[in-house]
Protein backbone atom coordinates (compact mmCIF):
# COMPACT_ATOMS: atom_id res chain seq x y z
CA UNK A 1 0.00 0.00 0.00
CA UNK A 2 2.97 2.44 0.68
CA UNK A 3 4.33 1.90 -2.45
CA UNK A 4 1.12 2.61 -4.60
CA UNK A 5 0.73 5.70 -2.35
CA UNK A 6 4.07 7.29 -3.09
CA UNK A 7 3.14 6.35 -6.81
CA UNK A 8 -0.27 6.66 -7.71
CA UNK A 9 -0.96 9.83 -5.12
CA UNK A 10 0.19 13.06 -5.59
CA UNK A 11 2.42 13.92 -2.44
CA UNK A 12 2.92 17.31 -0.71
CA UNK A 13 6.19 16.78 0.27
CA UNK A 14 9.36 15.03 -0.54
CA UNK A 15 9.55 12.26 2.59
CA UNK A 16 5.64 12.25 4.00
CA UNK A 17 5.15 10.29 7.08
CA UNK A 18 3.72 7.38 5.28
CA UNK A 19 1.96 5.46 7.83
CA UNK A 20 0.00 2.79 6.76
CA UNK A 21 -3.82 3.25 8.35
CA UNK A 22 -5.90 0.34 9.61
CA UNK A 23 -9.11 2.15 11.59
CA UNK A 24 -9.56 4.49 13.89
CA UNK A 25 -11.50 4.97 17.02
CA UNK A 26 -11.62 7.76 19.51
CA UNK A 27 -8.20 8.82 20.57
CA UNK A 28 -6.05 6.47 18.49
CA UNK A 29 -5.10 5.39 15.28
CA UNK A 30 -4.22 1.63 14.49
CA UNK A 31 -1.88 0.74 11.07
CA UNK A 32 -1.85 -2.38 9.21
CA UNK A 33 0.98 -3.65 11.02
CA UNK A 34 -1.55 -3.75 14.19
CA UNK A 35 0.20 -0.80 16.03
CA UNK A 36 -1.71 1.59 17.82
CA UNK A 37 -1.03 4.89 17.98
CA UNK A 38 -2.37 7.74 20.49
CA UNK A 39 -3.24 11.20 18.34
CA UNK A 40 -2.64 14.39 19.77
CA UNK A 41 -3.08 15.81 16.47
CA UNK A 42 -6.99 15.10 15.64
CA UNK A 43 -5.79 15.43 11.81
CA UNK A 44 -4.80 18.72 12.34
CA UNK A 45 -7.74 19.94 14.63
CA UNK A 46 -10.22 18.52 11.96
CA UNK A 47 -12.01 15.29 14.36
CA UNK A 48 -13.26 17.17 17.30
CA UNK A 49 -15.03 13.98 18.50
CA UNK A 50 -12.63 11.74 18.60
CA UNK A 51 -12.22 8.81 15.69
CA UNK A 52 -15.35 7.60 14.60
CA UNK A 53 -17.33 9.17 17.57
CA UNK A 54 -20.74 6.59 17.59
CA UNK A 55 -23.44 9.65 17.39
CA UNK A 56 -21.50 11.14 14.23
CA UNK A 57 -21.58 7.47 12.57
CA UNK A 58 -25.18 7.21 13.53
CA UNK A 59 -26.00 10.37 11.84
CA UNK A 60 -23.67 9.58 9.08
CA UNK A 61 -25.20 6.57 8.44
CA UNK A 62 -28.88 7.51 8.62
CA UNK A 63 -28.41 9.90 5.68
CA UNK A 64 -26.68 8.05 3.67
CA UNK A 65 -29.53 5.14 3.69
CA UNK A 66 -32.03 8.32 2.41
CA UNK A 67 -29.95 10.61 0.26
CA UNK A 68 -26.10 11.98 -0.25
CA UNK A 69 -26.78 14.29 -2.98
CA UNK A 70 -30.08 15.56 -4.74
CA UNK A 71 -29.12 19.17 -6.11
CA UNK A 72 -26.34 21.37 -5.93
CA UNK A 73 -26.25 24.35 -3.61
CA UNK A 74 -29.35 26.40 -2.58
CA UNK A 75 -31.92 25.35 -4.72
CA UNK A 76 -33.76 22.38 -2.43
CA UNK A 77 -34.83 22.60 1.35
CA UNK A 78 -32.63 19.98 2.67
CA UNK A 79 -32.89 19.24 6.48
CA UNK A 80 -29.18 18.39 7.50
CA UNK A 81 -28.31 22.03 6.11
CA UNK A 82 -31.31 23.45 7.14
CA UNK A 83 -31.57 22.38 10.64
CA UNK A 84 -27.54 22.86 11.54
CA UNK A 85 -27.74 26.36 10.26
CA UNK A 86 -30.58 26.92 12.22
CA UNK A 87 -28.84 25.71 15.55
CA UNK A 88 -25.54 27.58 14.49
CA UNK A 89 -27.47 30.94 14.32
CA UNK A 90 -29.30 30.34 17.64
CA UNK A 91 -25.67 30.10 19.45
CA UNK A 92 -23.95 32.94 17.73
CA UNK A 93 -24.10 36.37 18.67
CA UNK A 94 -26.35 39.13 16.32
CA UNK A 95 -25.78 40.05 13.54
CA UNK A 96 -24.25 36.50 12.37
CA UNK A 97 -27.23 34.37 11.76
CA UNK A 98 -27.34 33.09 7.80
CA UNK A 99 -24.47 30.68 6.20
CA UNK A 100 -23.07 29.83 3.40
CA UNK A 101 -21.41 25.86 3.66
CA UNK A 102 -19.05 24.91 1.35
CA UNK A 103 -16.23 22.03 0.88
CA UNK A 104 -13.22 23.33 2.87
CA UNK A 105 -11.75 26.00 4.66
CA UNK A 106 -9.89 27.88 1.92
CA UNK A 107 -12.96 28.08 -0.17
CA UNK A 108 -14.78 29.15 2.57
CA UNK A 109 -12.06 32.00 2.56
CA UNK A 110 -12.18 32.66 -0.96
CA UNK A 111 -16.39 33.19 -0.70
CA UNK A 112 -15.78 35.53 2.63
CA UNK A 113 -13.19 37.64 0.58
CA UNK A 114 -15.88 37.80 -2.71
CA UNK A 115 -18.33 38.43 -0.09
CA UNK A 116 -16.76 41.45 1.25
CA UNK A 117 -16.03 42.61 -2.00
CA UNK A 118 -19.07 42.65 -3.23
CA UNK A 119 -20.52 44.27 -0.26
CA UNK A 120 -18.31 47.37 0.09
CA UNK A 121 -17.94 47.70 -3.30
CA UNK A 122 -13.74 47.98 -2.47
CA UNK A 123 -11.24 46.00 -3.80
CA UNK A 124 -8.28 46.76 -0.95
CA UNK A 125 -7.79 43.48 1.34
CA UNK A 126 -5.73 43.49 4.57
CA UNK A 127 -4.14 40.57 5.86
CA UNK A 128 -2.11 39.98 9.04
CA UNK A 129 1.83 39.15 8.44
CA UNK A 130 2.66 35.25 9.42
CA UNK A 131 -0.93 34.68 8.33
CA UNK A 132 -2.79 31.39 7.16
CA UNK A 133 -5.49 30.97 5.64
CA UNK A 134 -5.20 28.12 2.86
CA UNK A 135 -3.49 27.09 -0.61
CA UNK A 136 -6.27 28.10 -2.82
CA UNK A 137 -4.91 31.15 -5.17
CA UNK A 138 -6.81 33.69 -2.87
CA UNK A 139 -6.25 32.16 -0.10
CA UNK A 140 -2.93 32.31 -1.07
CA UNK A 141 -2.61 35.67 -1.79
CA UNK A 142 -3.12 36.39 1.48
CA UNK A 143 -0.09 35.27 2.79
CA UNK A 144 3.19 37.55 3.15
CA UNK A 145 5.38 34.46 2.78
CA UNK A 146 7.13 35.45 -0.34
CA UNK A 147 8.81 31.85 -0.81
CA UNK A 148 5.66 30.08 -0.59
CA UNK A 149 3.90 32.39 -2.92
CA UNK A 150 6.88 33.62 -6.05
CA UNK A 151 6.19 30.30 -8.00
CA UNK A 152 2.66 30.94 -8.34
CA UNK A 153 2.28 34.75 -9.10
CA UNK A 154 0.47 36.38 -10.73
CA UNK A 155 -1.79 36.40 -7.78
CA UNK A 156 -5.22 38.47 -6.16
CA UNK A 157 -3.72 42.17 -5.99
CA UNK A 158 -4.24 44.87 -3.96
CA UNK A 159 -3.51 42.48 -0.61
CA UNK A 160 -1.76 44.58 1.86
CA UNK A 161 -0.38 43.23 5.44
CA UNK A 162 -0.37 44.57 9.10
CA UNK A 163 1.51 43.26 12.14
CA UNK A 164 -0.58 41.24 14.56
CA UNK A 165 -1.28 42.58 17.71
CA UNK A 166 0.48 45.93 16.52
CA UNK A 167 -2.27 48.82 17.19
CA UNK A 168 0.48 51.26 15.23
CA UNK A 169 -0.32 49.46 11.94
CA UNK A 170 -4.34 49.88 12.29
CA UNK A 171 -4.16 53.30 10.26
CA UNK A 172 -3.39 51.41 7.54
CA UNK A 173 -7.01 50.16 7.27
CA UNK A 174 -8.73 53.33 5.42
CA UNK A 175 -12.16 53.95 3.83
CA UNK A 176 -10.64 52.23 0.49
CA UNK A 177 -10.33 49.10 2.57
CA UNK A 178 -13.02 46.50 1.59
CA UNK A 179 -12.05 44.25 4.19
CA UNK A 180 -9.85 43.17 7.14
CA UNK A 181 -9.14 39.39 7.77
CA UNK A 182 -7.17 37.49 10.77
CA UNK A 183 -6.88 34.46 12.36
CA UNK A 184 -8.72 34.38 15.52
CA UNK A 185 -5.39 32.32 17.05
CA UNK A 186 -2.80 32.41 14.48
CA UNK A 187 -2.17 29.19 13.70
CA UNK A 188 0.88 28.47 11.29
CA UNK A 189 3.26 31.44 12.95
CA UNK A 190 2.88 29.76 16.34
CA UNK A 191 -0.51 30.14 17.76
CA UNK A 192 -0.08 33.23 18.66
CA UNK A 193 -3.18 34.86 20.80
CA UNK A 194 -4.40 38.55 20.21
CA UNK A 195 -3.23 40.41 23.12
CA UNK A 196 -4.37 43.95 24.90
CA UNK A 197 -7.96 44.18 23.24
CA UNK A 198 -6.32 43.69 19.85
CA UNK A 199 -9.44 41.55 17.96
CA UNK A 200 -11.13 44.91 19.56
CA UNK A 201 -9.60 47.35 18.45
CA UNK A 202 -9.00 46.25 14.76
CA UNK A 203 -12.44 45.47 14.75
CA UNK A 204 -13.48 49.31 15.71
CA UNK A 205 -10.85 50.67 12.92
CA UNK A 206 -12.61 48.80 10.55
CA UNK A 207 -16.13 50.41 11.42
CA UNK A 208 -14.75 53.98 11.57
CA UNK A 209 -14.00 52.76 7.52
CA UNK A 210 -16.68 50.82 6.53
CA UNK A 211 -14.75 47.98 6.16
CA UNK A 212 -15.55 44.42 7.52
CA UNK A 213 -13.93 41.96 9.33
CA UNK A 214 -13.35 38.86 8.71
CA UNK A 215 -12.20 36.06 11.42
CA UNK A 216 -11.01 32.95 10.36
CA UNK A 217 -12.42 30.41 13.34
CA UNK A 218 -10.99 27.27 10.86
CA UNK A 219 -8.68 25.79 12.87
CA UNK A 220 -9.95 27.56 17.11
CA UNK A 221 -13.75 26.88 16.30
CA UNK A 222 -15.82 23.96 17.46
CA UNK A 223 -14.77 24.54 21.19
CA UNK A 224 -11.20 24.16 20.52
CA UNK A 225 -10.24 27.31 22.56
CA UNK A 226 -12.98 26.55 24.96
CA UNK A 227 -15.58 28.51 23.91
CA UNK A 228 -17.56 27.53 20.66
CA UNK A 229 -16.13 29.89 19.05
CA UNK A 230 -12.56 31.75 19.86
CA UNK A 231 -13.82 35.18 19.40
CA UNK A 232 -15.67 34.81 22.29
CA UNK A 233 -13.21 35.23 24.83
CA UNK A 234 -11.75 38.75 22.83
CA UNK A 235 -15.14 40.48 23.08
CA UNK A 236 -15.14 40.93 19.27
CA UNK A 237 -17.52 39.15 16.93
CA UNK A 238 -16.39 39.48 13.55
CA UNK A 239 -18.96 40.78 10.56
CA UNK A 240 -17.65 37.34 8.73
CA UNK A 241 -16.94 34.22 10.25
CA UNK A 242 -15.05 31.93 8.77
CA UNK A 243 -15.27 28.20 9.77
CA UNK A 244 -14.51 24.47 9.10
CA UNK A 245 -11.85 21.69 9.96
CA UNK A 246 -13.46 20.32 13.03
CA UNK A 247 -17.22 21.64 12.12
CA UNK A 248 -17.44 17.86 10.72
CA UNK A 249 -15.46 15.26 12.96
CA UNK A 250 -13.35 14.46 9.91
CA UNK A 251 -14.95 15.49 6.96
CA UNK A 252 -14.57 17.92 4.51
CA UNK A 253 -16.21 20.79 5.00
CA UNK A 254 -16.09 24.90 5.31
CA UNK A 255 -18.53 27.44 5.89
CA UNK A 256 -18.98 31.44 6.16
CA UNK A 257 -21.63 33.29 8.28
CA UNK A 258 -22.58 36.70 8.12
CA UNK A 259 -25.96 38.60 8.15
CA UNK A 260 -28.51 38.72 6.37
CA UNK A 261 -27.83 42.15 4.82
CA UNK A 262 -24.08 41.32 4.24
CA UNK A 263 -24.97 37.65 2.86
CA UNK A 264 -28.11 38.25 0.43
CA UNK A 265 -25.78 40.57 -1.87
CA UNK A 266 -23.71 37.20 -3.10
CA UNK A 267 -27.56 36.25 -4.86
CA UNK A 268 -28.42 39.22 -6.70
CA UNK A 269 -25.63 41.27 -9.32
CA UNK A 270 -24.84 38.79 -11.29
CA UNK A 271 -27.28 36.07 -9.59
CA UNK A 272 -25.13 33.15 -7.84
CA UNK A 273 -22.75 35.24 -6.76
CA UNK A 274 -21.08 32.09 -5.14
CA UNK A 275 -21.96 28.66 -6.11
CA UNK A 276 -20.56 25.22 -5.35
CA UNK A 277 -21.81 21.87 -6.12
CA UNK A 278 -21.06 20.05 -3.17
CA UNK A 279 -21.75 22.60 -0.45
CA UNK A 280 -24.21 22.00 2.05
CA UNK A 281 -23.76 18.04 1.30
CA UNK A 282 -26.35 16.20 3.27
CA UNK A 283 -24.22 13.45 4.78
CA UNK A 284 -21.52 16.04 5.77
CA UNK A 285 -24.02 18.82 7.01
CA UNK A 286 -25.43 15.78 9.06
CA UNK A 287 -22.26 15.43 10.63
CA UNK A 288 -22.19 18.74 11.40
CA UNK A 289 -25.29 18.73 13.40
CA UNK A 290 -24.46 15.77 15.01
CA UNK A 291 -21.27 17.18 16.03
CA UNK A 292 -22.51 20.44 17.32
CA UNK A 293 -25.49 18.73 19.12
CA UNK A 294 -22.41 16.80 21.06
CA UNK A 295 -20.59 19.98 21.64
CA UNK A 296 -23.66 21.95 23.37
CA UNK A 297 -24.98 18.98 25.35
CA UNK A 298 -21.86 17.61 26.90
CA UNK A 299 -19.29 19.13 29.34
CA UNK A 300 -16.47 19.28 26.26
CA UNK A 301 -15.79 22.41 25.33
CA UNK A 302 -15.51 24.11 29.20
CA UNK A 303 -13.27 20.78 30.11
CA UNK A 304 -10.99 22.00 27.40
CA UNK A 305 -9.67 24.89 29.67
CA UNK A 306 -8.80 22.14 32.23
CA UNK A 307 -7.19 19.75 30.21
CA UNK A 308 -5.15 22.42 28.93
CA UNK A 309 -4.03 23.27 32.75
CA UNK A 310 -2.95 19.87 32.60
CA UNK A 311 -1.08 19.68 30.02
CA UNK A 312 1.05 22.59 30.71
CA UNK A 313 1.26 21.34 34.47
CA UNK A 314 2.52 18.08 32.96
CA UNK A 315 5.01 19.47 30.29
CA UNK A 316 7.82 20.80 32.19
CA UNK A 317 11.21 20.38 30.68
CA UNK A 318 14.23 22.33 30.21
CA UNK A 319 13.95 22.15 25.81
CA UNK A 320 9.92 23.43 26.38
CA UNK A 321 10.71 27.02 26.19
CA UNK A 322 7.34 28.25 26.28
CA UNK A 323 3.66 26.43 25.13
CA UNK A 324 1.43 28.92 22.88
CA UNK A 325 -2.30 28.66 22.37
CA UNK A 326 -5.27 28.01 24.30
CA UNK A 327 -7.51 25.28 25.46
CA UNK A 328 -6.77 22.06 23.26
CA UNK A 329 -4.75 24.26 20.26
CA UNK A 330 -1.40 24.50 22.01
CA UNK A 331 1.89 24.48 20.51
CA UNK A 332 5.35 23.58 22.77
CA UNK A 333 7.86 26.05 21.40
CA UNK A 334 11.23 23.82 21.97
CA UNK A 335 14.57 25.18 22.16
CA UNK A 336 15.75 24.65 18.42
CA UNK A 337 14.05 24.06 15.33
CA UNK A 338 15.99 20.56 15.25
CA UNK A 339 14.95 19.52 18.51
CA UNK A 340 11.33 20.25 17.34
CA UNK A 341 12.06 18.11 14.67
CA UNK A 342 13.69 15.14 16.65
CA UNK A 343 10.60 15.29 18.85
CA UNK A 344 7.74 15.14 16.65
CA UNK A 345 10.24 12.22 14.52
CA UNK A 346 10.67 10.16 17.47
CA UNK A 347 7.38 10.58 19.03
CA UNK A 348 6.32 8.68 15.51
CA UNK A 349 8.51 5.84 16.88
CA UNK A 350 6.52 5.73 20.25
CA UNK A 351 3.50 5.31 18.82
CA UNK A 352 2.50 9.13 19.76
CA UNK A 353 1.07 11.30 16.70
CA UNK A 354 2.96 14.86 17.32
CA UNK A 355 2.94 17.36 14.27
CA UNK A 356 4.71 20.83 12.90
CA UNK A 357 3.35 24.20 12.21
CA UNK A 358 3.87 25.69 9.05
CA UNK A 359 6.11 28.81 9.64
CA UNK A 360 7.35 28.45 13.17
CA UNK A 361 9.93 25.97 12.79
CA UNK A 362 10.73 25.87 16.91
CA UNK A 363 7.35 24.44 17.67
CA UNK A 364 5.38 21.35 18.01
CA UNK A 365 1.35 20.80 17.66
CA UNK A 366 -0.27 19.80 20.17
CA UNK A 367 -4.30 19.51 19.05
CA UNK A 368 -5.67 16.24 20.16
CA UNK A 369 -9.61 15.60 20.31
CA UNK A 370 -11.64 17.36 22.61
CA UNK A 371 -12.67 13.93 23.76
CA UNK A 372 -9.32 12.72 24.98
CA UNK A 373 -9.42 11.86 28.38
CA UNK A 374 -6.99 12.60 31.07
CA UNK A 375 -5.54 8.94 31.43
CA UNK A 376 -4.23 9.86 27.42
CA UNK A 377 -2.85 12.84 28.66
CA UNK A 378 -0.90 11.49 31.09
CA UNK A 379 0.07 8.83 29.03
CA UNK A 380 1.06 11.21 26.12
CA UNK A 381 2.71 13.19 28.28
CA UNK A 382 4.84 11.02 30.25
CA UNK A 383 6.11 9.80 26.16
CA UNK A 384 6.72 13.40 25.53
CA UNK A 385 8.99 13.67 28.69
CA UNK A 386 10.91 10.57 27.87
CA UNK A 387 11.81 11.51 24.45
CA UNK A 388 13.15 14.91 25.89
CA UNK A 389 15.11 13.53 28.50
CA UNK A 390 16.73 10.81 26.11
CA UNK A 391 17.68 13.70 23.14
CA UNK A 392 21.08 14.57 22.51
CA UNK A 393 22.32 18.12 22.65
CA UNK A 394 20.38 19.87 20.45
CA UNK A 395 22.13 23.25 18.71
CA UNK A 396 19.81 26.03 18.99
CA UNK A 397 18.97 28.27 16.39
Amino acid sequence: MKNDFLKYQAQTSPHPLGMKISHASGSYIYDTDGNTHLDFVAGVSACTLGHCHPEVVGAIKEQVEKYMHVMVYGEYAQSPATNYTKLLAENLPKPLEVTYLVNSGTEAIEGALKLARRFTGRSQIISAKSAYHGNTMGSLSLMDFEERKSVFRPLLPDIYHIRFNNEEDLDKITNKTACVILETIQGGAGFIVPKNDYLRKVKKRCTEMGALLILDEIQPGFGRTGKLFAFEHFNCTPDILVIGKGMASGLPVGAFTSSKKIMETLSENPKMGHITTFGGNPVIAASSLATLQVLLKTSLIEDTLKKEKLFKELLKHPRIKEIRGKGLMLALIMESAEAANELVLRAKEEKLILFWLLFEKKAVRISPPLTISNTEIHEGCTTILKILNSLQTIVVN
